[in-house]
């Protein structure tokens, strides 16, 4: 009864935060995605898997009512056009009898329920992404929370052994024999993940806000990030992390006091890493022949094979993406490997490949648009590369595109970096004559009969 509750919460919360603002709304959905790790552990049932499902159908709800002028139609309609390719394909799949319909409805949940959101990510304003940077700001510190209390009482204590945890159980591998904290999350790399990719609004935050306790805010959570994404014990992340402050420290535009400071937290932040072998495991990349390994069994193994076997794939939710514990018997033909490429070759076939290149491709060449200058100029390009590194790694790893909420924010991302910067309005020229206003004209004539009648 508490998830459906849940799942009702969700879908009317981001509903009435969507219909505020895209920034209120994003910053509402992204409250459940940094809780939909641990809601589903505790509440394991079939309804946890749908609270994070029934916040998006509220945000999508609320988007229907909010039509977009004609300057955002203009923006977004390239990425209108991609959104609308790479949802018909797997929409055509389901009718076809590779695997149960169950299956491939989950299979096509997986494929295309996240797609709309390069599309809301288009039409973000800047009061958008304030919105969202401090909603993203106080989430991190949520989830900062619930990491250190997980690193001195334990994972155990607030995710219990279960189908939904399996991942998190299977990776005690830090020094000590220690788990890798997941803090709200449904795997540590899904924490790491939401952490890297929430820095350029940070950043952004930081440099942008407003007002002082926004920029305050957006500094002191930016090694707060940094924090949770040692204790989560990945090394992509840990690398993505550190380049990302490098790229910030040496190009942004900030005063020098700022600067000191800046580099002092990151000093601080560098000497705890390096005096807590808990937070070491990132130097296990000095193991070259370790690191070829992983990378050569992620790339190679089966790839083509899949391509002879399934030319048209083996059907919507056959590559595995997220089919939950009470499916997973059904699944005709499991086949699988460790490479998001593959995965989409897996259940879309040739074809479905062939347009997510496509739109990557696309994607990677608006990169004119993503580095124009601005007062939001550093995190776009930060959140760009970032999404280019993302598909540029995909071939090692899966999930890029079904991670909740690490998904959503690198769409949104997507979207907002694919387009041109919002277009500050127009000012008029100081000095120069201006047609008066309707009222101010009727105020004139008034003015000059007045005269005219005392004459």
């Amino acid at each position: 009864m508490l998830p459906l509750l849940l799942c009702l919460l969700a879908l009317g919360c981001c509903y009435w935060a969507g219909r505020k603002s895209l920034g209120k709304g994003l910053a509402a959905l992204l409250f459940f995605g940094y809780l939909y790790g641990i809601l589903r552990a505790n509440l394991f049932g079939v309804f946890a898997y749908f609270i994070f499902d029934a916040g998006i159908i509220g945000l999508y709800l609320a988007s229907l009512f909010r039509k977009p002028d004609a300057q955002e139609k203009k923006r977004s309609h390239a990425v209108f056009v991609w959104t609308a390719l790479l949802v018909l394909w797997p929409a055509l799949l389901v009718v076809l009898p590779f695997q149960p319909l169950l299956v491939s409805l989950v299979g096509l949940r997986g494929n295309i329920f996240f797609l709309p959101l390069a599309l809301l990510g288009s039409r973000l304003k800047k009061k958008d992404l304030i919105e969202l940077s401090v909603g993203l700001a106080l989430l991190n510190i949520l989830a900062l929370i619930f990491a250190t209390a997980e690193y001195f009482q334990g994972v155990p204590r607030y995710f219990p052994p279960n189908a939904a945890t399996r991942i998190i159980y299977a990776s005690a591998d830090v020094a000590g024999g220690f788990f890798r904290i997941p803090a709200t999350f449904s795997s540590a790399h899904a924490f790491a993940g939401t952490m890297v990719n929430s820095l350029p609004f940070l950043i952004g935050l930081w440099i942008n806000g407003p007002k002082k306790w926004q920029r305050l805010l957006g500094v002191l959570t930016i090694p707060a990030a940094m924090i949770g994404i040692l204790m989560s014990a990945t090394r992509l992340n840990f690398i993505l992390g550190c380049a990302m402050i490098a790229f910030f420290v040496f190009t942004a535009k900030v005063k020098g006091k700022q600067r000191v400071l800046f580099l002092f937290v990151v000093g601080a932040l560098a000497a705890t890493a390096l005096t807590n072998v808990r937070f070491q495991r990132f130097k296990s990349l000095s193991d070259t022949e370790g690191v070829t390994e992983r990378i050569a069994g992620s790339v190679n193994r089966g790839f083509f094979e899949i391509l002879s076997d399934y030319p048209m794939g083996n059907g919507l939710g056959g590559g595995g993406t997220s089919i939950p514990y009470f499916l997973e018997g059904e699944v005709r033909n499991p086949i699988g490997m460790e490479n998001e490429y593959a995965r989409i070759l897996c259940e879309q076939g040739v074809i479905g490949l062939l347009l997510w290149l496509g739109f990557v491709g696309w994607f990677l060449i608006q990169a004119p648009k993503a580095f124009s200058k601005g007062g939001w100029a550093t995190p776009r390009r930060l959140t760009w590369g970032l999404s280019a590194i993302g598909f540029g790694t995909a071939w090692i790893g899966t999930g890029l595109l079904t991670s909740i909420p690490g998904t959503v924010m690198l769409l949104v991302g997507m979207g907002w970096t694919a387009v041109p910067d919002e277009q500050p309005a127009l000012r008029p020229a100081q000095g120069r004559w201006r047609a008066p206003e309707p009222r101010q004209f009727a105020a004139y004539r008034e003015s000059a009969l007045g005269w005219s009648n005392q004459g």
